[in-house]
C-alpha cells in the first residue's frame, strides 16, 4: 500500500461513525452468505453471535434488511411445528442461537418461535452438571465449565424467565454465573481462567485445583457480556443481583492494566504480553470494549473506563483491511478454541470475517454508537 492508499484509508477510517462500521461488518457478511448457508450447518452460536450483533444494528438503524436476514437465517433452522431442524440438546452452544426467537415472536406473533424457545430452553433444568451443580459446557466433556458457556446459556434463560415468568430461570443462571467466578478466578490477576474441571479429569486440569491453565482471551469477554445480557432481564431486586454486579465490576477493572498501550489491543493469552510469541487478538478486545462501554452505561462502572473502551475500539478499527470490492475484512480473529496450554493457544490459526469475530466486532460497534450519542 503506497503512502496515498495508506492516507486514504486512515480518512476513512476516521470519517465511518461505529454504527458505519457496523453495518459495513453486516454487509460483508451478508454478502458472503446467503443467510440459509451460514455455517455450520446446524444451530449454532456461530450464526446465533454474529446475528445477534445484526439485531442490535437493526435496532439502532431500522433497517429492515437486516431484520428480514436474520429471519430467514432462523426460518432455515425451525420447521413447521415449531421443532428445530439440527442442533446437539447436549451442548450449550447449540442453546445460545435461540436469543433471536424471541424478537422474532414479538415482532411476528408466530407461534412457531415460541414453540422453539420452549423446546430448547427447559432442556436446561436437566442439564448434566458436576457435584457443585455446574452445566457441563458439552456432553462429551464431562464435569467441565468452560466461561463461554454462561454467554450460551445466561441471557436465553433469563429472558425465557422474564418472557415467560419462570423466575426459576432467574436463580439456575445466577448460580452458575457465581460458581464459575467463584471457581475460576484468580485473586492475583482478577482475570478468570478459561475452564474448571471439579474431578479434575480432563488433561487440561490442574491436578490440585481442576482448573484450565491460562486465561484466554476470548472465553474472559464472553463472560461480562453474558452477564451484562443476562441484567437485561434479571430483576433488580433479585437476591444475587448485587453479588454478580460487585463480580462484573472486579472483572472489568482487572482489564486495563492487561490492555497493550500501543495498539489498544488486548493479547491471545490476556496476562502474557512480554512473550513475543503472544499475539494481539480482535475478538476478545471487541468483547471487552462492549462490556466496558456497557458497564458504563448502566452505571456499574465509572466514565473513567470509556477511555479504554474508546483506545480498544480504534485498535481494532486499525486493523482492518478491505477486499477488491471495498468490503471490510475483519482480521486477527482466533478460530474456535477449547482448552488448553500457553502452547495451544498461541498456535491457534486466525481467520477473516468468521461469523464469531465479526459478531464481535458489531456487538463493539452497536455499543461504542451509543457511548458516542451520550458524550
Amino acid at each position: 500500500m503506497n503512502t496515498s492508499e495508506l492516507q486514504s484509508k486512515q480518512q476513512l477510517q476516521e470519517e465511518r461513525t461505529p454504527i458505519q462500521w457496523a453495518e459495513q461488518a453486516c454487509e460483508a457478511l451478508m454478502a458472503k452468505f446467503e443467510p440459509e448457508q451460514l455455517p455450520p450447518d446446524r444451530f449454532h452460536y456461530h450464526q446465533g453471535v454474529f446475528l445477534s450483533g445484526m439485531e442490535k444494528c437493526w435496532r439502532q438503524t431500522g433497517k429492515d434488511q437486516y431484520f428480514d436476514y436474520i429471519k430467514r437465517w432462523v426460518d432455515s433452522q425451525i420447521l413447521a411445528d415449531g421443532s428445530i431442524k439440527k442442533y446437539n440438546p447436549d451442548e450449550l452452544d447449540d442453546i445460545q442461537p435461540g436469543v433471536l426467537l424471541f424478537n422474532l415472536f414479538e415482532q411476528t406473533g408466530d407461534e412457531r418461535y415460541k414453540q422453539a424457545l420452549h423446546t430448547l430452553v427447559p432442556l436446561l433444568k436437566s442439564w448434566r452438571t458436576n457435584p457443585s451443580g455446574g452445566f457441563w459446557h458439552k456432553g462429551h466433556c464431562p464435569n467441565q465449565m468452560w466461561l463461554d458457556g454462561l454467554y450460551m446459556a445466561g441471557p436465553i434463560a433469563v429472558q425465557f424467565g422474564r418472557t415467560f415468568g419462570d423466575s426459576e430461570y432467574f436463580d439456575m443462571m445466577a448460580y452458575q454465573a457465581i460458581l464459575m467466578s467463584k471457581k475460576t478466578k484468580d485473586p492475583n490477576t482478577g482475570l478468570m481462567y478459561h475452564g474448571w474441571d471439579e474431578t479434575k479429569e480432563a488433561s487440561w486440569a490442574d491436578p490440585e485445583t481442576g482448573l484450565a491453565p491460562e486465561f484466554w482471551g476470548r472465553a474472559i469477554g464472553w463472560y461480562p457480556v453474558a452477564l451484562l445480557e443476562m441484567f437485561e432481564h434479571l430483576p433488580e431486586d433479585h437476591k444475587d443481583k448485587a453479588e454478580l454486579t460487585v463480580i462484573l465490576q472486579d472483572l472489568l477493572a482487572a482489564l486495563p492494566k492487561y490492555q497493550d498501550p500501543a495498539s489498544g489491543l488486548w493479547y491471545q493469552v490476556v496476562d502474557k504480553g512480554d512473550r513475543p510469541d503472544n499475539w494481539l487478538e480482535s475478538s476478545c478486545t471487541a468483547l471487552y470494549v462492549h462490556a466496558i462501554a456497557k458497564a458504563v452505561r448502566f452505571g456499574y462502572l465509572d466514565e473513567s473506563y470509556l477511555e479504554y473502551a474508546w483506545k480498544g475500539y480504534q485498535g481494532v478499527i486499525d486493523t482492518l483491511k478491505f477486499d477488491e470490492n471495498g468490503r471490510v475484512i475483519i482480521g486477527q480473529i482466533c478460530i474456535g478454541t477449547g482448552i488448553g496450554d500457553y502452547a495451544h493457544y498461541i498456535a491457534r490459526p486466525t481467520s477473516e470475517n468468521d461469523l464469531h469475530g465479526a459478531g464481535a466486532f458489531i456487538l463493539m460497534c452497536t455499543e461504542m454508537n451509543l457511548a458516542k450519542q451520550a458524550d
